[in-house]
Order: structure tokens, then C-alpha cells, then sequence
């Protein structure tokens, strides 16, 4: 193959295909190949995992066995000579070889509203700037036009702490999340709906058409002689709704089309379930799905902020957890996924080394643990080095601003590409100065 046989046209072809039989076998593995081959990059997308409450490094990531500070929890080897994690983490410890763990993490927010502001959005929540979210900002540049459903989806969110760590910010209306929440029946049968993309079973097609084009009418008549940014946003808002309304891409919300093996293999809990969703989202052309492990009975809530019975908490979630990313990893690699979906594991903060009264740990900025894997990554290293009692950082301290631009180059994008903000100063991914981490970047 030649390096201009990637054209518009054959890029249109994969896009474009919708059926079941076509998004079985894969359109994105296939023209990541034929990209690869003609020297052009593929479109990368990302997953994130995102652990409200802040998860304890020392019951996950960064165990510290034998000191007073580590409590009872074991460490366990892995894949990857050299590197141990908690015993709480076996199938995870299983896959370190696509994993690259930041163990020297350190902010200096310790409160749950702004520290999720400042994770999820790069930036610290002040002055009058409206910070876009990662999934906004990211979903924005890696935006694949073919692609009917938003660029960025949202699974089981908990925005009670900072509900503008999760919007779109200044970027407007236009790349705000499809907000997806799971349902349980009575069985436990764990289930995903988007609401409202049905039409009415009262009306005809010929009725439902004709209701569409004169809205379409109205909102370009209104736009026309109020050309502001309010009002684009709202018809960008309409036609992705619409587009995905008449779209085979919304199969993606049907899980039952998996086979119960791997369900089971993902677990059957909302968020093991949420992960198979990721991935089936990835598939069809989404480019940033983000999925949240709120509680261990999938309630919404902060779930990680063990205060109290940290260790029997941090089990139970990690037995959620564990199978669930490791699933989502081994399925992303097998069906030609993982090279080019960045996937990143994080909560606020983590957690104090110093065990408290009620067998808990607080919140700790200081020195916690995050995780990369997949595209753009090497995997295989733990970045970092803490101190024996946990509480200091001894080599590689890694700031958000560090951590931002590394998920940027990761991804194939400038840390430094700018979007004009609300007061028209234009913001860059990663904050000034923001340098990404070399040494994790395959």
C-alpha cells in the first residue's frame, strides 16, 4: 500500500459503517492497521477511570508491607520483575506490563471540591474563567466527525463535589458529557439507557421528520440574525441529538449483545458493566469515555473516602475494580483497541500513611499514586519512588500540570494548543509551562 491510499474517501468508508455484522468485525482496528501502514497516525481516544473520594496509594499502587504505616496489607509481585501492588489488585498485577504507575504524585489540595477541580480540569478553581473539563477539552481535539454519538460520554458520574470538574466550562454547551446512568432490575441485571432519543410511538415517521425540519428551521433563522456563540452551541447541541437519534451507533448501549462470558469476565457490578460500555463506545468512534466507581453497591457517592474501615473498604472496591480494568485492557489489546486508547486510572487525591483512630486513612495530597496504560504509553514501570513510611517523595515528584501534558502527547496532541476562554484569553491544554513526563511515553 501506497502512503496516499488512506484517503477521504476510504477514511469515510470505515467511518460510515453502522450495522451490527460491520461494527462486530471493527472498523477502528482496521483503519488503525491501514493508517499505521501509510504512515499517517491514527485517531487516539482515552478512558478514564475515575475513583471519587480519592483511593488509598497504599492499599493499591504503593504498598508499604512491614511498616507501621502499611496496616495488613500484602504486597504481590507482578508481571514486570521488580514491581509489587497490593495483594488487593491480583489481575491488574497480571497486565503490568501495559501499565505505567505514577507513584509520586503530589498537589497541594487536600479538599475534595477543589482537588477534583484541579484533576479534572488541569487547572485550580479560581477567578472568572470557566475551566473545561478533561473529558471536554480532550474530547474536543480528538473529535472524529464519522462518529454520531458525542465525543465525550460520562458513566455513572458523582459531580456532588465540584459539578464544573465535569462540564464543558468555556467550550460551551456543544461538548458537554452525554450523561449515561446505569439501571438495575430486580435480578441484578445491570443495564444502560440514553432517555429521550426515541420519538413518540404516537407520531409517524412523515410526522417526526416534518416536527424536525421545522425546528431545524427556526433555530437557523434565530442563529442567522444572532450569530453569538450561545446560540451555535445550541444548534451543534440539536444536531448531535438528532444525529444520534437516527443513528445504529446508539446500539452501543445495548450490552446484551456481549456474550455472558465476558460480562461475567468485566463483572456484573455497574461499573465492571460500565467498563464493557467504555469499551463498546471506544468502538464505535468515541474519544473519551470516562467511567466512575462511586461505591461498592454502584450507589452514587465518594466511595474511596475511607475515613473509617479503610482496609475492608478499599478490598471491596478493589474486588470490583480489579476484574473490571483488567478485562477492559485484555479486550481493548484483542480487538486491535489498546494501541490507540490511552486509559487512566485517578481519583482527587489519596490518602494519609498514618492510620487513624477509626482504622482509617484521610485525605492526603502529598505523595499518591496514579496509573497510565495503552497508547502512547510505556508500560511496564512504576515512575517515582516514596519514602519507607510513605510520607515523602523521593525521586520524580509529578505535579497535575505534569500529568496533564503527559496524557497530552499521549494522544498525539500539543499541551500547548490553546482554546479561547469566556473572558477571550486563550487557555492552553496544559497549564504554562506544563512539561510531560518522557520517560512514560512509549
Amino acid at each position: 500500500m501506497h502512503n496516499t491510499s488512506i484517503t477521504r474517501r476510504s477514511f469515510a468508508r470505515y467511518s460510515g459503517l453502522s450495522s451490527l455484522g460491520a461494527l462486530l468485525s471493527g472498523w477502528m482496528p482496521r483503519l488503525a492497521a491501514e493508517l499505521a501502514e501509510s504512515g499517517i497516525r491514527a485517531p487516539r481516544s482515552c478512558i478514564l477511570l475515575w475513583m471519587s473520594g480519592g483511593p488509598s496509594q497504599l492499599e493499591t499502587f504503593d504498598p508499604k508491607e512491614g511498616q507501621p504505616n502499611g496496616g495488613p496489607t500484602k504486597a504481590i509481585d507482578t508481571r514486570v520483575p521488580g514491581i509489587r501492588i497490593a495483594e488487593n489488585l491480583p489481575k491488574i498485577a497480571g497486565i503490568m506490563e501495559h501499565l505505567a504507575v505514577i507513584r509520586s504524585m503530589s498537589t497541594k489540595e487536600g479538599d475534595h471540591t477543589r482537588a477534583t477541580h484541579f484533576m479534572r480540569t488541569g487547572y485550580l478553581p479560581q477567578g472568572p474563567i470557566q475551566y473545561p473539563s478533561l473529558g471536554a477539552f480532550l474530547g474536543k481535539q480528538l473529535k472524529k466527525q464519522e462518529c454520531d454519538l458525542p465525543s465525550y460520554v460520562s458513566i455513572n458520574p458523582f459531580r456532588a463535589f465540584s459539578p464544573a470538574a465535569y462540564g464543558p466550562g468555556f467550550l460551551g454547551p456543544a461538548w458537554s458529557p452525554l450523561v449515561v446512568a446505569s439501571e438495575t432490575d430486580k435480578d441484578r441485571n445491570v443495564s444502560f439507557q440514553v432517555r429521550n432519543l426515541k420519538s413518540s410511538d404516537r407520531l409517524a415517521t412523515a410526522q417526526v421528520e416534518a416536527r424536525l425540519r421545522l425546528l431545524n428551521t427556526l433555530e437557523t433563522s434565530f442563529l442567522a440574525e444572532r450569530p453569538d456563540a450561545p446560540g451555535s452551541s445550541h444548534l451543534q447541541s440539536y444536531e448531535q441529538a438528532v444525529r444520534m437519534m437516527k443513528s445504529n451507533a446508539v446500539s452501543a448501549f445495548q450490552l446484551a449483545e456481549e456474550d455472558d462470558v465476558l460480562r461475567d469476565a468485566y463483572g456484573r457490578s455497574t461499573f465492571g458493566q460500565g467498563c464493557l460500555l467504555a469499551r463498546r463506545l471506544i468502538e464505535r468512534g468515541v474519544s473519551f469515555v470516562e467511567v466512575s466507581l462511586t461505591g461498592v453497591d454502584g450507589s452514587p457517592g465518594a466511595g474511596w473516602d475511607t475515613h473509617a474501615e479503610n482496609f475492608t473498604t478499599v478490598k471491596s472496591l478493589c474486588q470490583i475494580l480489579d476484574p473490571a480494568w483488567a478485562t477492559l485492557m485484555t479486550d481493548l489489546k484483542q480487538r486491535g483497541l489498546l494501541a490507540n486508547t490511552l486509559v487512566v486510572w485517578m481519583g482527587e487525591f489519596g490518602r494519609t500513611p498514618q492510620i487513624n483512630a477509626n482504622t482509617g486513612r484521610d485525605h492526603w495530597p502529598g505523595s499518591w499514586s496514579t496509573v497510565l496504560g495503552g497508547a502512547g504509553i510505556k508500560g511496564g514501570q512504576a515512575y517515582g519512588v516514596t519514602s519507607d513510611d510513605g510520607t515523602e517523595i523521593q525521586e520524580h515528584p509529578v505535579t497535575v500540570q505534569n500529568l496533564i501534558a503527559t496524557i497530552c502527547r499521549a494522544l498525539n496532541l500539543d499541551p500547548m494548543t490553546t482554546n479561547l476562554s469566556n473572558i477571550g484569553r486563550p487557555i492552553p491544554l496544559a497549564d504554562h509551562g506544563a512539561t510531560a513526563i518522557d520517560a512514560l511515553l512509549g
